[in-house]
């Protein structure tokens, strides 16, 4: 009994920290879906976009690119 209830405490463990680690990965974009997605919002007819292409669209617009790592002066 006593391996049963450890065994199931691992296989619960286990679950969490690969479904936790697959959330913290799943909603990033790659370089090529931004510059994709950007094209898309240069060319949006503003009269004809619904309210959550707008909102994706204004959030990409004021978003400040990461700053680099070697770009710091010594």
């Amino acid at each position: 009994m006593n391996k049963l209830l450890s065994a199931l405490v691992v296989a619960v463990m286990a679950t969490t920290s690969v479904s936790a680690i697959a959330a913290a990965h799943g909603g990033a974009m790659s370089d090529k879906d931004k510059a994709d997605k950007m094209a898309a919002c240069k060319k949006m007819d503003p009269m004809k976009a619904d309210e959550k292409m707008k909102a994706e669209c204004k959030k990409m617009m004021e978003e400040k690119p990461a700053p680099m790592m070697d770009d710091k002066k010594k």
